[in-house]
């Protein structure tokens, strides 16, 4: 929760819909009663975060006060997605966690190096993806402080 009564809004920018169904759903299961909203590549995350096309009703698109961010999604990636939000002084204090399938030490490196708050290789099996979701809950949303919240 942020605050007492507004729930934190999670932007989820992700290009894989079985990876969706099973973030969702790891987050129904974890009982995180959050707003969690999802965005398919980065174009239509800087769509989202800057009111553009259909995100241009902030009551429908409200700010996010943490974004997962997937690398590999077409048309504008996840490692341009990040450069562009904490280029940016509207949104670089949004925190931004990498939840994606790489692995490598370039990807890791480059993406605290660009202003990633955590970096996190996703699990491949539901039981997995809920334990990394009960842990991400405890940690962003009871023990850290947001800085819009």
């Amino acid at each position: 929760m942020c605050g007492v009564s507004k729930p934190v809004v999670i932007l989820l920018a992700e290009d894989d819909e079985d990876d969706v169904v099973l973030i969702q759903d790891s987050f129904r299961k974890t009982k995180l009663m959050n707003d969690l909203r999802v965005v398919n590549d980065g174009i239509e995350l800087m769509d989202y975060l800057k009111g553009r096309g259909r995100f241009s009703d902030p009551s429908l698109s409200p700010r996010p006060d943490i974004i997962l961010l997937d690398l590999n999604m077409p048309r504008m990636d996840g490692r341009e997605a990040l450069r562009e939000i904490k280029a940016d002084p509207i949104f670089k204090d949004i925190p931004i966690i990498i939840l994606t399938t790489s692995k490598t030490h370039e990807d890791i490196y480059t993406s605290y190096l660009e202003g990633a708050n955590c970096f996190i290789t996703k699990p491949v099996t539901f039981q997995s993806m809920c334990e990394v979701v009960a842990k991400l809950g405890e940690y962003w949303f009871q023990i850290v402080k947001l800085p819009n919240c």
